[in-house]
């Protein structure tokens, strides 16, 4: 069966190009064309593997959209926007967002970012459990434990965590974890592993987890 695409995306003539090139690429394709204010309820019901998700839409906010989506499923989300603001593409990621194109892009530069996230939810998580100084990880089900709290993760969430308790106690470079979240380093805005970073470690410390479970070393990377 073929992978779906759901795209909330206003702009006519861009959907249409992305749909009809994503369609080529041999997925199935789902569109909202008007009443976004229900965009997320309705992109939930088609039940896709990957949402992309425009940020600037008539009688909606992108960014309520993506919190609305994330409450409620894991699905991998991609925010597309016009917009270069820093604060924008922070929000999306503290939303939970797992990607994160600026307009004007190439249509075949964002089917290959879906493409990429697709792989890595492909790949899926074995049933596994990870433990260091009393956080517990859990692969399968995508939480973190610590003294008999349990939280959820996002997808960004686990791979980081996953990355750095492979080698506890060791520097893992900023580079090597954005292979791990991205498969490559190249032309990720390096404040997007600050973000995703920052956001694991309010999700640690809401469990009660040390701060010093996760610590920075400047110009290297980061540890457990």
């Amino acid at each position: 069966m073929a992978q779906r695409i759901y795209l909330i995306e206003d702009d006519t003539a861009l959907r249409n190009e992305l749909a009809h090139l994503l369609e080529l690429a041999g997925f199935a394709v789902g569109v909202c064309t008007s009443g976004f204010s229900q965009a997320a309820t309705m992109a939930l019901d088609a039940r896709p593997d990957c949402i992309v998700l425009d940020l600037k839409l008539p009688g909606a906010d992108g960014h309520s959209i993506c919190r609305d989506l994330r409450a409620k499923s894991t699905v991998p989300i991609i925010m597309l926007t016009s917009s270069e603001s820093e604060f924008d593409e922070v929000m999306a990621m503290n939303l939970g967002a797992d990607d994160y194109v600026v307009k004007p892009y190439r249509p075949a530069v964002l089917l290959a970012h879906i493409q990429a996230l697709l792989r890595r939810t492909a790949a899926g998580t074995p049933a596994l459990i990870m433990e260091h100084r009393g956080v517990t990880l859990n692969l399968g089900e995508a939480t973190v434990g610590y003294q008999g709290r349990t939280a959820e993760l996002t997808r960004n969430e686990l791979r980081i965590l996953q990355t750095l308790m492979k080698t506890p106690g060791t520097v893992v470079s900023r580079s090597d974890i954005m292979c791990a979240l991205w498969e490559s380093d190249a032309f990720i805005d390096d404040n997007t592993l600050t973000v995703n970073v920052n956001r694991l470690r309010k999700t640690l410390g809401s469990l009660g987890v040390p701060e010093d479970f996760l610590v920075t070393r400047r110009g290297q990377g980061y540890a457990v």
